[in-house]
C-alpha cells in the first residue's frame, strides 16, 4: 500500500506507460496512413462519444465494485486487530490462581500463529490475479526474504513441534489452528482453570475469528466476476480504437488546428481510459501483494508486537518500515 500523500506524476506514467506508448503508436499509424493514402478515415464524433459515455459508466461501476472489495478487506482486518487484542486481554485477565501464566502464553502464541498463517494464505497466488514476476516485491526490498521464506518459518516459533508437524498435513492451517485453540480452551475448562462464563465468551470470540477468516477467504477465493472485468476491457479497446477516427474529423475541419494534433490528443484520451480501467483492475484483489493492496503484513506485525508486549516477551520483532513510500 502506498502511504505518501500522492503518487507522483511520473510514477503514474511509469505504472501505465504502455497504454500511453501504444496509444501514440496506434494514433501515429492512423494519421500516417491518412497522410499517405488520403483516404477519408474520419468518422463523426457523435456516435463515438455515445460509446465513450457507455464505457465511462461501465468503468465507474467496475471501479466502485473493486474499491468495495478493497475497503471490505480493510474492515475485516481492522476487526481482526480489535478481536486479537480482546482475546489476549481476556486471557491475561484470568487470575493466576485460575490459569497458570504458561497456559495463557501458549494460547496467545497459538493465536499469533493463526494470524500469521492467515496472512500467508491470503498471499497465495490465484489464477485470476496478476501473478507478477518473482521480483514483484522490488518496490519493498526489505520484505522480499521474509515473504519468500514462507509460512512455517514464521510460525514455528509460536507452536510446539508436535502441533506444527501435525498441521503440515492439513490444507487449511488457520482453520485447524482455531480448532486447536477451541479444544485447548475446552480442556482447560474441564480441568477447572476456566469458568463456564469465560469458556462461552472465549468460544464466541473464536467464532468471530472464524467469521473474519471466512470473509477474507471469500474475497480471496472468489474473483471479481470475470464477465465484468472482461467486458470492461474489450469495450474500452473498441472505444479507444475509434478515437483517432473521431478526432481526425474534428481537427481536419478546423482552420486553426491541424490533423496531426490527432496523435497527441488521441494518445492522452486512450491513456486516460486505460488508466481508469487499470485502477479498477488492480483494486479487485486486495491480498495479492501489489502496490495498492491492504497491508496485511504490517497489520499482522502490529498485532504481533502488541500481544508479545502484553506477554512481557523480550524477543519482539520490529514493525515494518515504509520503503519507497510503500507498506506491505
Amino acid at each position: 500500500m502506498y502511504v505518501k500523500r500522492y503518487y507522483s506524476f511520473w510514477m503514474t506514467v511509469r505504472w501505465s506507460k504502455y497504454s500511453l506508448i501504444y496509444g501514440l503508436l496506434y494514433s501515429t499509424f492512423i494519421i500516417v496512413l491518412y497522410e499517405l493514402t488520403n483516404i477519408p478515415f474520419s468518422l463523426p464524433w457523435q456516435p463515438i462519444s455515445v460509446i465513450g459515455i457507455a464505457v465511462a459508466f461501465f468503468l465507474g461501476f467496475k471501479n466502485n465494485s473493486s474499491y468495495d472489495r478493497t475497503w471490505e478487506a480493510r474492515k475485516i482486518w481492522g476487526a481482526i486487530v480489535n478481536e486479537s487484542r480482546t482475546f489476549a486481554t481476556g486471557i491475561l485477565s484470568l487470575p493466576k490462581s485460575d490459569l497458570p501464566f504458561e497456559e495463557k502464553r501458549k494460547l496467545i502464541l497459538r493465536h499469533l500463529a493463526w494470524l500469521l498463517a492467515l496472512k500467508h494464505v491470503m498471499r497465495k497466488e490465484k489464477t485470476w490475479e496478476h501473478n507478477l514476476p518473482v521480483n514483484k516485491l522490488n518496490f519493498i526490498p526489505g520484505f522480499i526474504k521474509e515473504y519468500y521464506d514462507g509460512l512455517f518459518v514464521e510460525i514455528e516459533q509460536y507452536l510446539d513441534k508436535d502441533e506444527l508437524e501435525e498441521l503440515k498435513s492439513y490444507s487449511n492451517l488457520p482453520s485447524q489452528l482455531l480448532k486447536n485453540q477451541s479444544k485447548a480452551i475446552g480442556t482447560l475448562h474441564e480441568k477447572g482453570f476456566i469458568s463456564d462464563y469465560k469458556q462461552v465468551w472465549l468460544h464466541e470470540l473464536i467464532g468471530k475469528l472464524y467469521t473474519n477468516q471466512g470473509m477474507s477467504e471469500r474475497i480471496k477465493n472468489f474473483p471479481f466476476p470475470r464477465q465484468y472485468a472482461s467486458t470492461g476491457l474489450w469495450i474500452t479497446y473498441i472505444f479507444c480504437a475509434l478515437i483517432p477516427f473521431g478526432l481526425l474529423d474534428i481537427f481536419a475541419e478546423s482552420s486553426a488546428l491541424h490533423y496531426w494534433l490527432t496523435i497527441p490528443f488521441s494518445a492522452i484520451i486512450i491513456w486516460t481510459f486505460f488508466v481508469v480501467d487499470r485502477i479498477g483492475d488492480y483494486s479487485e484483489n486486495p491480498f495479492e501483494g501489489g502496490y495498492n493492496d491492504v497491508p496485511i503484513s504490517s497489520i499482522a506485525r502490529a498485532i504481533e508486537i502488541d500481544l508479545l508486549e502484553m506477554l512481557g516477551e523480550k524477543n519482539i520483532p520490529e514493525s515494518y518500515q515504509t520503503e519507497n513510500g510503500f507498506l506491505m
